[in-house]
């Protein structure tokens, strides 16, 4: 599984241009193309930062936010529950560490000052 087929779980639904993936990645140090690695804390912390800039991006958008129902579903609601995921991902993506911050935790403290 490349980054770019691991994002496209993490925003299904959101049809965007793969070439605007391939930026969004770009942007969090991430190349589309390249192998996703779920044992990589620091990949899988970008691969969350990547969809949450796209999430924001969608919320940053006043044409998506026009007057409209479908099903039972109106904008507000569609709104309230993007920027509810927004702050899961962000509170998600702060208490995640990345690989060096996991290799710091793991020493052993031998001597106390």
């Amino acid at each position: 599984m490349t980054n770019l087929q691991r994002l496209l779980l993490e925003v299904q639904g959101i049809d965007l241009d793969q070439n605007e993936l391939a930026v969004y990645l770009a942007e969090n140090n991430l190349n589309p193309h390249d192998e996703y690695n779920p044992q990589s804390a620091t990949n899988k912390r970008n691969i969350y930062k990547t969809a949450l800039s796209i999430l924001e991006s969608i919320a940053n958008n006043p044409s998506l936010m026009r007057s409209y129902k479908l099903d039972d579903m109106t904008v507000t609601d569609f709104h309230e529950n993007l920027l509810s995921r927004i702050e899961q991902l962000e509170r998600k993506i702060r208490s995640m560490k990345t690989d060096e911050q996991e290799q710091i935790g793991n020493v052993f403290m031998l001597f106390n000052s």
